[in-house]
């Protein structure tokens, strides 16, 4: 499988992983948070991988030509 994650794009998918994380476990006894609990793994996930299913369904790829 061919990366498509990369830069700024990356980058950008691990902080809001880690807010994301954050606010999760800050409200882990709400829905709100179980949902943002999820959502952050899922993001931390493919930034961690490089490769995001939705941006393979898109043609994007910000991994650029170097990497």
């Amino acid at each position: 499988m061919d990366r498509n994650v990369g830069g700024f794009d990356r980058l950008g998918r691990l902080v809001l992983a880690a807010i994301l994380l954050v606010v999760g476990y800050r409200n882990r006894d709400r829905t709100r948070g179980t949902l943002a609990f999820i959502a952050g793994s899922d993001i931390l996930a493919t930034a961690i991988i490089q490769r995001c299913p939705v941006n393979a369904v898109l043609g994007i790829d910000t991994c650029g030509t170097g990497e």
